[in-house]
């Protein structure tokens, strides 16, 4: 009994003190905007100028969620860019959007109401070429394209990690701030895990465990991830993120 309390408590530990750290950094930030409206959402130059580049392209990105909540959340988004197009189609969920499933032209490397997004994932070339269709495909399937719940899910990361899953040969894997990724399309309880390899158990995104090469292990609970990934050592943290090496981004492509 004394030793399950605590493994308990440790856990418990895990997972709630470092959102107090993340919650108190973005607190002491001085630069954070005030206002929605005021807030920057400006190009950063991580996507590349279709004018100068011709070939095809696709990006996910992450940034900080506005207010409060980006303590603990990123809000994720996939683009895409055909070979020659002008310029970059931009699929992401959001709340004040009917169907929630919104599209938008032009560059996807923007500020999130101010804050700096992290280039997830980026394919170039005859790759991107092959793949696009069936990210365009798993994007009109999405089932929850008409539904939004912030916690703990479908949300604008459940989304992303549909994708994900039904093109696997992305190898996308989200941060461990990517709130609602493990909300299983549909609520189903077992699936393989947002990067499309492994296995992932889910009560509908509130509890569940992923094993898989490009996660490494990851036990969710309220939403919040903890984990270990052994492929590229990094303790997983919730609010924090990842410490240790960087995640591969799967860039390919010149």
């Amino acid at each position: 009994m004394q030793t399950a309390r605590r493994i308990a408590l440790i856990l418990l530990a895990l997972l709630f003190l470092p959102l107090g750290v993340s919650a108190a950094g973005l607190a002491l930030q001085e630069d954070r905007p005030r206002s929605w409206s005021g807030a920057r959402w400006d190009s950063t130059g991580l996507a590349p100028d279709p004018t100068k580049n011709s070939e095809a392209a696709i990006q996910v990105y992450a940034a900080r969620v506005w207010g409060w909540r980006g303590a603990f959340a990123v809000h994720t988004w996939i683009a895409v860019k055909p070979e020659g197009a002008d310029g970059f189609r931009r699929f992401e969920v959001v709340r004040w959007s009917s169907p929630n499933v919104r599209e938008r032209y032009g560059q996807p490397d923007t500020r999130w109401a101010g804050n700096e997004p992290e280039l997830l994932l980026d394919i170039r070339g005859p790759r991107a070429t092959e793949l696009i269709p069936r990210v365009l495909q798993a994007i009109a399937e999405y089932p929850h394209a008409d539904r939004y719940v912030m916690w703990p899910g479908p949300n604008s990361n459940t989304f992303t990690a549909h994708i994900g899953r039904s093109v696997p040969e992305l190898g996308l894997s989200l941060p461990p701030t990517a709130v609602g990724k493990d909300f299983i399309a549909e609520g189903m309880p077992i699936g393989t895990a947002p990067s499309g390899h492994g296995v992932q158990l889910s009560l509908f995104g509130l509890a569940g465990l992923t094993l898989a090469p490009a996660e490494g292990i990851e036990l969710n609970l309220l939403g919040l991830t903890l984990g270990i990934d052994l492929l590229r050592p990094a303790l997983k943290l919730p609010g924090i993120g990842r410490i240790g090496m960087a995640a591969e981004t799967g860039r390919e492509g010149s």
